[in-house]
């Protein structure tokens, strides 16, 4: 029993890691994707504004 309780907690660790992962991509995804936006907006406000 010991020995599978060791196995999930291993599995743990490295779900973990890959959730960390993800969430650290998601964000500079999501942090790119709103500089995009916003780097697009402003554009389109300096033509509109001629």
């Amino acid at each position: 029993m010991s020995s599978r309780v060791h196995a999930m907690t291993g599995n743990n660790g490295n779900r973990a890691n890959w959730m960390k992962r993800i969430g650290v991509a998601g964000f500079l995804f999501f942090l790119v994707k709103g500089l995009v936006w916003l780097a697009i907006l402003a554009g389109a406000g300096t033509l509109w504004a001629c």
